[in-house]
């Protein structure tokens, strides 16, 4: 195979490999989330705090895996086919996916994104709910 046809490929592979940790981080997330809430209405026999434990966790599983998700994005449009369309199509992904992740965090958080002293990633809203929910702790 040529150099720049195995490159290509490589790329690809890539690509699929981050779509594919992008999904499962948002499946295993739905997973973990469901389990930390009823772990914390089981414990806690409070409702209301399971809601708040599933709904930040969920919530950060899928902040974390959309950016997962724009980063193959990315690698696609700029690495593997890099035309006027594809640059274009990206830029509404993104925008969307931007569009997204604002109103995820401002659900999440209850305040704006940049009115926190401290910026958070979807992983760092995963640990907080877990920690939050006391599962640490044991």
């Amino acid at each position: 195979m040529e150099a720049p046809g195995l490159y290509l490929r490589i790329l690809e592979i890539i690509v699929h490999v981050a779509d594919g940790i992008g999904v499962a981080i948002l499946v295993v997330g739905l997973f973990f989330a469901a389990f930390l809430a009823l772990k914390t209405w089981r414990t806690s026999g409070d409702g209301t705090l399971a809601y708040t434990v599933l709904r930040r966790t969920l919530g950060g599983a899928i902040l974390a895996g959309l950016e997962v998700l724009v980063a193959g994005d990315l690698i696609r449009t700029v690495a593997v086919a890099p035309t006027l369309d594809n640059v274009f199509t990206l830029g509404i992904i993104v925008l969307i996916r931007t569009f997204l992740s604002f109103s995820l965090e401002i659900e999440i958080e209850g305040t704006l994104p940049w009115k926190r002293a401290l910026t958070q990633s979807g992983a760092s809203v995963i640990a907080d709910a877990v920690r939050r929910s006391g599962s640490l702790e044991k």
